[in-house]
């Protein structure tokens, strides 16, 4: 099924707006606690709760405007419904801290994997939208994975050691940002292996 137009900034608010929501719904009931079923459960574990429908949601209504889902936008609901899940029902907040931590490292994984068989699999879900060389596509992967990796590390220092308001403040605009420009820097360091248009690889 063919991809339909989407405005831009629409596109974005349906993919970062659960996100900030959970941080709204988080920081206005951060110290309440609630009982549902006899149980106790903390405000963290309930913005957790309340943010998995509204994640399905944004993804749905992005589906139905796009007619397209990224796998990683679908690895990363099922990491959040998995792991909200396993949060509510251990009534412990720490598994959907991990998440984040195991997305990362899945994703250094996967694209590990690809440099080790001499591929990378950024270009292969790429590289129809960014004609790059396949050297530069491999440079480009390797340093994602590093990248992963040390957020992977990271996150896990951060809710060990950390409390959950800074985790929460960091998980919602800091990882963002910090990718972005990360991205956007790295896809600038490799331009010299862009193939443009009408042009073939250089010599």
């Amino acid at each position: 099924m063919a991809t339909q137009p989407i405005n831009p900034f629409l596109k974005q608010v349906l993919e970062l707006g659960p996100t900030v929501m959970f941080f709204i719904v988080y920081t206005r009931i951060k110290d309440d606690v609630f009982t549902i079923g006899g149980t106790e459960y903390s405000g963290f574990i309930l913005s957790t709760l309340i943010f998995i429908p509204i994640l399905l949601a944004a993804m749905g209504l992005l589906w139905a405007l796009t007619k397209e889902l990224s796998r990683m936008q679908i690895f990363t609901a099922f990491m959040v419904i998995f792991f909200g899940g396993l949060t509510a029902y251990f009534n412990d907040e720490r598994f959907f801290k991990m998440k984040t931590s195991i997305v990362y490292a899945v994703i250094a994984a996967v694209l590990g994997i690809g440099l080790l068989r001499g591929k990378s699999y950024m270009e292969w879900a790429m590289g129809a939208a960014l004609p790059m060389e396949h050297k530069g596509w491999m440079i480009l992967t390797l340093r994602v994975a590093l990248f992963c990796v040390a957020l992977a590390l990271f996150n896990e220092w951060l809710w060990r050691t950390q409390s959950t308001d800074l985790w929460v403040k960091i998980e919602t605009f800091a990882f963002p940002v910090i990718s972005m420009i990360f991205l956007g820097w790295q896809f600038y360091a490799v331009r010299d292996y862009m193939i443009e248009e009408d042009a073939g690889p250089k010599a």
